[in-house]
């Protein structure tokens, strides 16, 4: 009787696992067939540069990055702008010569990076833009400190040119690329300060700059870091990416390389992403996150200290992580977090699915080593903001620091929420805001919100609809500036 019992379980046992086995491959083959049932690749997405900066690249000077994207630019329109099929001739398509989306429109090619020395400057900034982004990401706060300072915005490997150049990339490309600009600008400044300013991955690849430097027991290089939605952390999903990268490629399935397959309307900005660009943030963020973990207390002291802007609310990298793996482990040095709350009028706050802010303000103000400001709704009733300070540096006094300020600035009536893409950007940017005075020759993409049925446009109506600026930008230079005052040494 033991032994029937004994043969049934193992015949359960192997049924259940043979039934699993199925329902897996099942599954897998039913998501690789809507995988690859989507649009078709173009010349963008499959050629390849051969005049991208590498991590062994044998460059050792910033000009001569400078001279090989002269080279990678010629490239692009030799092979992708000048063979475009006349079935793509999109009037928005930015690989189209004179469509709307060509970024000959505007007076500068900020796909490009770019360089505005200025002689005898006090300091100096580095403007580190985002995954899938290009220098533009970073051109509203560039022009704030023109004239002020040595500004230079690099462009990271693989950007700014096709959307192919994410599918090899590593995040050690971004790397390189930042210790020669670095390196370029200290010695341009010869010993002023030079601060960083990165936005999402570009933030990450800062951090990783000085993490690995003081990993090594060597002097970090920034005076001071901005970050603007910083890639500290993200989805768990991101973890998979790398799997649907590699069974794309075992199977031949080229659009399995891409989560979003896209019509390229912006100019400064890939819309189609490949799948290894994820995974390429999701390793950045493993990378720093194990190098936060094994610094003595020591060298944590030697983080520089770190401002940090970011929305409530973002669907591209963890507000929690934010708060939770980066700032809660940094010592008291000065560092400043300013987190954008949601709209909460009467209205917004009974639509809302889940509320994230409980989970990012800290419950024990004794272990808070940093600066906490949160801009929100002066009440439910109206859209004015104001700063309100939940955490104060440990050499504030919490009973007499002005710990509530109201801002001469407004959510606008139909926003709810800033984004991960909004921050950088104020509400007159000429591509990504509302002016609507700009050349009318080129797109603006800020204030597109098209209606009718779904389906019917190749832009997604949820692109449309995401938020492209930001109100409270005025707020943000200032916080910018009274950082940058206060570590001038």
């Amino acid at each position: 009787m033991k032994a029937i019992i004994i043969g049934s379980t193992k015949h359960l046992f192997l049924a259940a696992f043979y039934a699993s086995v199925g329902i897996l491959v099942a599954l897998l083959a039913t998501s690789i067939y809507f995988l690859n049932a989507r649009p078709d690749l173009s010349l963008w997405h499959t050629t390849k540069l051969k005049n991208e900066f590498r991590y062994n690249t044998k460059i050792t000077d910033f000009s001569e990055y400078s001279a090989l994207e002269d080279k990678l630019f010629a490239e692009v329109d030799k092979k992708v702008r000048q063979k475009i099929p006349a079935s793509e001739h999109s009037p928005v398509n930015r690989y189209v010569k004179n469509s709307l989306s060509d970024p000959i429109h505007w007076t500068q090619n900020w796909n490009r990076s770019f360089e505005w020395p200025k002689k005898e400057a006090a300091f100096g900034v580095l403007l580190l833009h985002g995954m899938s982004d290009s220098p533009y990401a970073m051109s509203n706060v560039a022009e704030h400190f023109k004239g002020k300072a040595h500004v230079l915005g690099l462009r990271f490997p693989g950007h700014g040119t096709l959307p192919s150049g994410l599918t090899e990339l590593y995040w050690q490309d971004l790397a390189a690329a930042v210790n020669l600009a670095t390196a370029h600008m200290k010695r341009e400044l010869n010993g002023k300060p030079l601060f960083v300013i990165g936005f999402s991955t570009g933030a990450a690849v800062a951090l990783n700059h000085e993490l690995e430097l003081i990993n090594q027991n060597k002097s970090p290089d920034y005076a001071g870091m901005i970050f603007i939605s910083p890639a500290i952390g993200l989805a768990p999903s991101a973890a998979v990416a790398r799997w649907q990268n590699w069974i794309g490629q075992l199977l031949g399935l080229d659009k399995l390389q891409w989560n979003s397959i896209q019509v390229e309307y912006d100019p400064f900005k890939y819309m189609s992403f490949a799948v290894n660009a994820g995974d390429v943030v999701y390793q950045l963020a493993l990378r720093n996150q194990g190098l936060l973990a094994g610094l003595t207390p020591v060298q944590r002291e030697q983080i520089p200290s770190i401002l940090t802007f970011q929305s409530v609310v973002d669907a591209t990298v963890s507000s929690r992580a934010v708060v939770n793996t980066l700032y809660q482990v940094l010592p008291a040095k000065g560092h400043e977090l300013v987190l954008f709350d949601m709209n909460r009028t009467s209205i917004n706050r009974n639509m809302m699915l889940n509320d994230p802010l409980p989970q990012l303000l800290p419950t024990n103000l004794s272990s808070v080593h940093y600066r906490g400001t949160l801009i929100e709704n002066i009440n439910p009733e109206t859209t004015q903001v104001q700063a309100r300070e939940f955490a104060v540096l440990p050499h504030q006094d919490a009973q007499t620091s002005k710990n509530i300020i109201p801002l001469t600035l407004n959510w606008p009536e139909d926003v709810y929420a800033l984004s991960h893409v909004a921050i950088l950007f104020a509400k007159d940017d000429g591509l990504y805001g509302l002016r609507n005075d700009t050349d009318k020759r080129r797109i603006q993409i800020g204030g597109a919100a098209a209606r009718g049925e779904r389906g019917v446009l190749s832009v997604s109506a949820a692109e449309m609809l995401r938020q492209k600026w930001n109100p409270f930008f005025p707020y943000l230079l200032e916080r910018m500036d009274e950082y940058r005052l206060a570590h001038m040494h």
